[in-house]
């Protein structure tokens, strides 16, 4: 090889390592401008939309009172037994002698059974009544009359003349379901306070009673504690 062919040589070589110099010169340029991008995105990011805020006490107190505000309890027991006789109810009014004469009047509670207008009631609050009014639970009246007593259970039944259009008859229970000690509520219109409620627990059974003035003794009784006064007589 003559020296022209040596020197060419050499200077392709080096030509040839300038290049790839020159290539990795600009793969390394190309990476560090793409984490610089990357960088700057998110340094952008965090300005635009800054993290969530840290929560203080005042802040987790105040969630929970919103919980606890907005959280409906269950009603009480007490509460669907009324919602389930209200719309049964009745009051109901009535005239009569006395034995000097004069007009009396008196209240007492029912209950209505039968879609035709029954209402269940006690004896004595329509006994020897000469006038018997009705008010229903929505507010409609009629007059009534008496179509069966039981005198020994101090029990009556009397049928609507005017029934409301829509009448809600009570679901009547079982009393040999019952125990000393289950709950009772007394519902009715205690001195003329109506759709009055009270209650109770069952005392006990097969008692009996003879009113005063009366020749009658009442026999099979149910004894309760809840409250029951004139007015609730007749009521469930």
């Amino acid at each position: 090889m003559s020296v022209s062919e040596r020197a060419v040589s050499r200077v392709e070589v080096w030509r040839r390592g300038l290049q790839r110099f020159r290539t990795h010169i600009l793969s390394v340029i190309i990476f560090a401008a793409g984490v610089l991008a990357a960088l700057a995105a998110l340094l952008l990011y965090s300005v635009i939309a800054p993290g969530p805020t840290p929560l203080t006490t005042r802040d987790v107190n105040d969630t929970i009172a919103q919980v606890m505000a907005s959280a409906t309890p269950a009603p009480a027991f007490s509460a669907q037994v009324y919602r389930l006789i209200q719309p049964s109810l009745v009051l109901i009014q009535v005239e009569g002698k006395a034995t000097n004469g004069d007009i009396e009047q008196g209240l007492g509670s029912g209950v209505v059974v039968s879609d035709q207008g029954d209402i269940l009631t006690s004896l004595h609050v329509v006994e020897d009544a000469t006038q018997i009014k009705l008010t229903f639970a929505d507010g409609s009246e009629s007059s009534a009359t008496v179509t069966a007593e039981q005198p020994e259970n101090d029990i009556a039944v009397l049928r609507a003349n005017q029934p409301p259009e829509l009448l809600v008859p009570a679901t009547l229970g079982n009393p040999n379901a019952m125990h000393i000690g289950d709950e009772v509520y007394a519902v009715g219109h205690p001195l003329g306070l109506y759709g009055s409620m009270s209650s109770g627990v069952i005392s006990g059974f097969d008692r009996s009673f003879q009113p005063k003035n009366s020749e009658q003794r009442l026999q099979g009784l149910i004894q309760i504690d809840a409250a029951v006064n004139p007015g609730n007589s007749g009521g469930p």
